[in-house]
């Protein structure tokens, strides 16, 4: 099944996620990017995955206390 191959390396772009930038901007485009790239190994609508990935990772980084800056 494409699933069984695909999930592991859709773990790993998600794991991408909690790469923080130095500013909001940055931090909205490398989660844009790892969710791109995570719809496209799953096989999901890029736009959707840019979109959630780079609010995702925004939302990590401005709320939690994670070290991204």
């Amino acid at each position: 099944m494409q699933l069984t191959k695909s999930f592991p390396c859709a773990l790993v772009l998600l794991g991408t996620l909690a790469a923080c930038g130095d500013t909001a901007g940055e931090q909205a485009l490398i989660g844009g990017a790892a969710g791109v790239g995570t719809a496209a190994v799953v096989g999901g609508s890029l736009v959707t995955g840019a979109v959630v990935g780079a609010g995702a990772n925004v939302a990590y980084c401005q709320l939690t206390d994670a070290n991204c800056n």
